[in-house]
């Protein structure tokens, strides 16, 4: 099978990920797998936006140079099947599709759905017509994708793989507790830690944790943010207003071994999503990241997060905006034979989410949509 793979938001080979998106290391980790595969080959056809600020500009030129390149690149590679890494790339398919005589899939992840953009809301079933087949992070983006007027056979729900081996040596829990609390001045004698990481944006629900879940906690529980994004002054003010002040800590974007540190340290990830309209969780890799750090996970039972955290095997998912359960949920883990819970959480994510496990489904995909497509159009 020779797969031409399509992606604006593929980070060069060897780039450290630092605190970046979830796309992008899936992109990246995703082409490496398929890589391994016995017949499989993969032609990237890929450039990270994002490098340089330019996303707007550099998306747009690279979906134009693509316009007129692609039908010829899976000519001259010989390509059974054209795989798109977003619904960005995959607007594509609508200009091409008859320049092209193999079948065209695309990966979607929530937002590259949704996005609330009249536009491209116009566009997006277009875009699903021109496509044979649509592989979905999650139920939800699968269920959104029907809303726009996907057909349901063309498309199936898989979740997002993991890159194991980059996450089996983070430093020890006590030496990573020591250096949070030396460098960021965060006391976490006694303490327990509360952990998110990720963008800044109104999904996320940071600053509805600050206001509404905080003051409900007991004073031996900080919490701690790592990322940035277009919602942290509105979180920082919300932490100037609030009586645990003291007990919150916003340290921004960090590199990677800042990061580490931060998973390892904490007793407890959080995830208190909020429904914002025209946007959505499609996944949520970061909590499995928390996860293979052995910190089990609290998050909203919404969107992705529902194909991710299974309550009471990694975490436990409360309803969206109930401060009172998601008070309950933190103190009953915290208080309940913690270091158990939180083994068995690694285990639960290695058995679920491993990249050679996700990639098989997605290859099985593939060949599906490939014989379909074959059998429809035969030479």
């Amino acid at each position: 099978m020779r797969i031409l793979y399509v992606s604006h938001t593929h980070p060069p080979k060897g780039e450290i990920l630092e605190n970046v998106g979830g796309m992008q290391r899936v992109s990246q980790q995703l082409i490496n797998e398929l890589k391994k595969k016995d017949n499989v080959e993969v032609i990237p056809e890929t450039i990270n936006v994002s490098e340089d600020g330019k996303i707007a500009l550099r998306t747009a030129g690279f979906l134009f140079r693509n316009l007129f390149e692609l039908p010829h690149r899976v000519r001259e590679c010989n390509a059974d099947v054209v795989v798109f890494s977003s619904m960005v790339t995959a607007s594509l398919a609508y200009f091409i599709r008859s320049k092209i005589s193999v079948p065209m899939i695309t990966i979607n992840h929530g937002r590259d759905v949704t996005l609330p953009v009249s536009i491209y809301q116009w566009f997006v079933p277009k875009v699903f017509k021109s496509l044979d087949g649509v592989i979905s992070v999650s139920r939800a983006t699968r269920e959104e994708c029907i809303k726009r007027g996907m057909d349901p056979e063309k498309g199936v729900a898989l979740p997002n793989g993991f890159d194991f081996k980059k996450l089996n040596n983070f430093p020890p829990k006590q030496e990573s507790r020591n250096r949070i609390q030396q460098n960021f001045r965060i006391p976490l004698e006694n303490k327990f830690m509360l952990l998110t990481v990720g963008r800044k944006v109104k999904r996320k629900g940071h600053e509805w944790f600050v206001r509404e879940v905080m003051p409900k906690l007991e004073d031996n529980i900080v919490y701690v943010t790592v990322g940035d994004g277009p919602e942290f002054d509105n979180i920082e003010e919300a932490v100037d207003q609030s009586e645990c002040e003291d007990r919150i800590f916003l340290l921004g974007r960090q590199p990677d071994e800042v990061l580490s540190q931060a998973y390892a340290a904490a007793d407890l990830f959080v995830m208190p999503n909020i429904p914002v309209e025209g946007d959505m969780e499609g996944f949520g890799i970061v909590l499995l990241e928390a996860n293979m750090a052995y910190t089990p996970a609290v998050a909203a039972d919404l969107e992705g997060i529902k194909d991710v955290i299974a309550s009471g095997k990694n975490g436990y998912r409360v309803p969206t905006r109930d401060a009172d359960k998601f008070a309950k949920a933190i103190k009953g883990i915290l208080s309940n034979n913690l270091e158990q819970f939180s083994k068995q959480t690694r285990t639960y994510v290695q058995e679920q989410f491993s990249w050679k496990h996700v990639a098989h489904q997605y290859i099985d995909f593939f060949q599906t949509i490939i014989n379909r497509y074959t059998h429809r159009y035969p030479n």
